[in-house]
């Protein structure tokens, strides 16, 4: 019976162990960065691929525009005339085309606008910094990109580019990954129920397992995708540098006053020098005397019988006369 229960459970996690050794196998790709262009190029051909297939079997030529804005930050390459009459796989090169070409783009414009900072940094302060960080938006979220400072100027800003690629994958793997392994608890618990309908659950959990996870790698391409071709630097708006700059003169000037202001009123002795503080003497506290303790007074009797009692007694009202 325990090596029944040992051999099921060992069924359920090998699927659970293919699905990771893709997930696994992207994440080496993007941390070596060996092949990580070619996965984008294949992540890129695959939303072509799925936005395509999504709207023109339907002729939906409104909400095909919408997407490809929404994914690609790109216009469609073909009218509505065209949209009706064309063929889906002429469709997906001539789509696939445009974006890599959108997106090579992209990476001259974002390399440029960094290159001269990060040409900067590494002639004053190469022996200082060996990696830099520059902040990278798609509109939603600032990533903060890592980068090595001198391959990044011997390629002219391209290594900013990759080190974009590679957090952007990263970052959009993890967060969807674990997302889908609490899905694929909830479907493990889920399944058991199979039984009470004499289905056999394991093969309800793969099937069901398999569409949760191709669904997981259709949005890890489009988020990435999405992601790469929104990302610009984000460039700060000079109207809230001048109101930083203003603040901070502002803060520094009563910082100033209330320095002056101390020292002039420190300045007790006339001299023109402030007086030193006196050092602080410790508080003493006198043990209490209870009311069962022989009085302090030298009288032998308890306290309560003698000042005690006083301390205690309640005033007498004074009597009027008649």
């Amino acid at each position: 019976n325990n090596f029944g229960i040992r051999k099921r459970l060992l069924e359920y996690d090998d699927v659970m162990n293919s699905q990771r050794e893709v997930i696994y196998k992207r994440r080496r790709h993007a941390l070596q960065g060996s092949r990580l262009s070619v996965d984008i190029a294949n992540m890129m051909y695959d939303v072509s691929e799925s936005i395509v297939s999504t709207y023109l079997p339907e002729g939906d030529y409104d909400n095909f525009s919408i997407d490809l804005l929404r994914s690609f930050s790109m216009e469609s390459p073909v009218d509505d005339k065209t949209f009706l009459k064309i063929n889906a796989d002429e469709l997906i090169e001539m789509l696939n085309r445009n974006v890599i070409d959108t997106y090579k783009r992209k990476v001259d414009k974002i390399s440029s606008e960094a290159y001269p900072v990060i040409k900067d940094v590494y002639e004053k302060q190469s022996h200082v910094y060996e990696n830099v960080v520059v902040p990278i938006s798609d509109g939603t979220k600032v990533y903060q990109v890592v980068t090595n400072l001198k391959a990044t100027v011997e390629s002219d800003g391209k290594e900013l580019a990759r080190s974009y690629e590679k957090t952007v994958v990263l970052a959009t793997i993890d967060e969807l990954w674990k997302e889908h392994l609490r899905e694929m608890d909830e479907l493990k618990q889920s399944v058991q129920n199979a039984t009470y309908e004499q289905k056999d659950p394991l093969l309800i959990y793969k099937f069901e397992s398999f569409e949760l996870f191709k669904s997981m790698i259709e949005r890890v391409n489009k988020s990435v995708i999405s992601t790469l071709m929104k990302g610009h630097i984000p460039s700060p708006d000079p109207d809230q540098v001048r109101e930083a700059e203003r603040r901070r003169r502002t803060d520094m000037s009563r910082y100033r006053t209330s320095k002056s202001d101390y020292s002039s009123y420190s300045d007790t002795s006339g001299g023109g020098q402030p007086d030193k503080p006196q050092k602080a003497e410790p508080v003493r506290v006198e043990k209490k005397v209870g009311r069962n303790d022989p009085c302090p007074c030298g009288s032998g009797k308890k306290y309560k019988h003698c000042h005690g009692r006083v301390s205690s007694t309640p005033p007498q009202q004074p009597q009027k006369e008649a």
